[in-house]
């Protein structure tokens, strides 16, 4: 375990690591951001069409099965 004085010493060299990194960081510009965010609508739509017509299916197989065991 570390002792309080190496702990509290090493504060600035973290804080300056930091923003070493965060100063290599590179954000999307705004055209990035709303392209990819339409992206993710239209994925997001075109799987939940997807796994509904896959459930509906499967409802109707086991509606199907359940009625002949009756």
């Amino acid at each position: 375990m570390a002792s309080p004085t190496n702990f509290i010493s090493g504060i600035p060299t973290f804080i300056r690591q930091v923003r070493n990194e965060a100063s290599k960081v590179t954000w999307p510009t705004w055209a990035e951001t709303v392209r990819t965010g339409i992206m993710v609508v239209i994925l997001t739509t075109f799987l939940g069409l997807f796994f509904f017509a896959v459930d509906s299916v499967f409802s109707r197989v086991v509606t199907f099965l359940l009625s002949l065991a009756a």
